[in-house]
């Protein structure tokens, strides 16, 4: 996502004179959520004409209640920006700059903040589960869930499909189920398990969830029963 501003300026010392400002927003429009540090790079590029030297301009970063310094060389700018557990962020700059040691201007660039998205990173595709060794009634397991771009996140229902129609398959579905009890509450970046037991050591299935999460409505995850 670019976004582009030009600020200019007239009148200085009696006499009509430009001096603009060009600043270039080069922040994308959505990164995939990070569970980690959770910091998000920004960046601004800044143009000027030779009535505002680039040691004057300073640019932060505005995001709600929150502004962040960026550090740059005078024409650019990069911060790390800190969000943790939200599917995206405002975004706004506040752009200073002095005329030729004179006069001091600033800007909000763009005039209303834009918003940069968060997705959430990939989850469980597939889920291998061990049966050496068997339980009393068969065996237990589990499918491991991390959200990253919700405070907290319902997983408020379960189901087990066939891989297939093939009567090999829908057979070796039949023989796993859910036990977790749901629905689940899965806190931000904390790993939550979807509990399972098969009464076959070797079976298959794939496992569907639902959720409150906008970014991930429904999941679904093979999982496949057997010996390591």
């Amino acid at each position: 996502m670019v976004r582009f501003a030009r600020v200019a300026c007239f009148a200085l010392l009696g006499v009509l004179t430009a001096c603009d400002v060009h600043v270039q927003d080069e922040t994308p429009g959505q990164f995939v959520a990070n569970n980690g540090a959770a910091m998000y790079p920004i960046k601004v590029a800044v143009t000027h004409d030779s009535m505002v030297s680039g040691d004057t301009v300073y640019v932060t970063a505005i995001s709600g209640d929150r502004t962040v310094r960026l550090e740059g060389n005078g024409t650019e700018f990069t911060a790390l920006l800190p969000v943790h557990c939200r599917g995206s962020f405002p975004l706004q700059y506040r752009v200073v700059w002095t005329i030729q040691g004179i006069s001091t201007r600033s800007e909000l660039v763009p005039p209303q903040p834009r918003t940069v998205q968060l997705t959430e990173p990939p989850l469980n595709q597939s889920q291998a589960i061990d049966t050496t060794e068997r339980s009393k009634k068969g065996w237990d397991g589990a499918v491991h869930y991390t959200f990253v771009t919700a405070p907290n996140t319902q997983i408020t229902a379960a189901h087990l499909e066939p891989v297939s129609q093939d009567p090999a398959d829908v057979k070796a579905a039949k023989a796993i189920e859910v036990t977790s009890d749901l629905p689940e509450s899965a806190p931000c970046g904390t790993q939550t398990d979807v509990a399972l037991h098969s009464k076959a050591q070797q079976a298959r299935a794939i496992l569907v969830i639902d959720t409150d999460n906008p970014e991930d409505k429904e999941l679904r995850t093979q999982v496949q029963f057997s010996p390591h």
